[in-house]
């Protein structure tokens, strides 16, 4: 991906105490996403990781960030969450590996919770970092070509942007996660359930997100198009 320090956003780019807050809250979604992940739920008769309940708001905070904030520093976000998800995988590892005294009977129920082979760490690190950079850089350029057209709207950049983002995430980290695990129909079911899942999350979240978005340019007084950057992609 192309560094985002490379160029200029109109009126962006600050780093502001409502940015720092969105941005913990950003690293928090998705690191208890991560721990979570490890069950599998039944949710209308397919089985999803349990990760959906919560890992959609990674991508509706990161379109919030960038729909703001600019990509410049969304992608600063994202990086920093990919080596925090990375350092909390190994950080559980060295825990799990550490002997547990004699009368600490849970060692199999927290390795089982928190133990991560490292190709569950690899899929995950994986799909996080491909798909929230495409959707970030998605939005930033469909926010600048659909300026001053009846495509403007935020709706359209952040639902298409996530069209896109979760194909990457969602397929990458099921097929490197499960492929060889699991028959390759049955991961295209569980991939497709969980994209279609994903979007509808996403979609039937819009209108609080919408007005969310509304209130933060106005409290803030920014509102970036990151023309530089999309006339990078032409």
């Amino acid at each position: 991906f192309i560094m985002a320090t490379d160029f200029t956003s109109s009126n962006g780019g600050k780093i502001t105490p409502m940015f720092c807050v969105l941005a913990i809250v950003y690293a928090g979604v998705l690191l208890i996403s991560n721990i979570i992940t490890s069950k599998l739920i039944v949710v209308g008769g397919g089985i999803l990781p349990a990760a959906v309940i919560l890992f959609p708001l990674v991508y509706i905070l990161s379109d919030v960030m960038t729909e703001i904030y600019g990509i410049r520093l969304s992608l600063i976000a994202i990086k920093t969450n990919a080596f925090l998800n990375l350092f909390m995988s190994l950080i559980f590892m060295l825990a799990i590996a550490i002997p547990a005294p004699d009368f600490w009977k849970n060692q199999d129920a927290f390795q089982t919770v928190l133990g991560s082979t490292p190709r569950m760490v690899v899929a995950s690190l994986v799909g996080y970092f491909l798909g929230d950079a495409t959707n970030s850089i998605s939005l930033s350029i469909m926010k600048v070509r659909t300026k001053n057209t009846k495509f403007q709207c935020f709706f359209f950049r952040a639902i298409g942007s996530s069209l896109i983002g979760q194909i990457f995430d969602t397929f990458a980290f099921i097929f490197i996660a499960f492929y060889g695990v699991m028959p390759t129909s049955a991961l295209l079911v569980m991939a497709c359930s969980q994209y279609v899942t994903k979007i509808m999350y996403e979609v039937i979240c819009y209108p609080l997100v919408n007005a969310v978005v509304k209130w933060w340019k106005k409290v803030e007084g920014i509102d970036t198009y990151d023309v530089q950057y999309a006339k990078h992609l032409v």
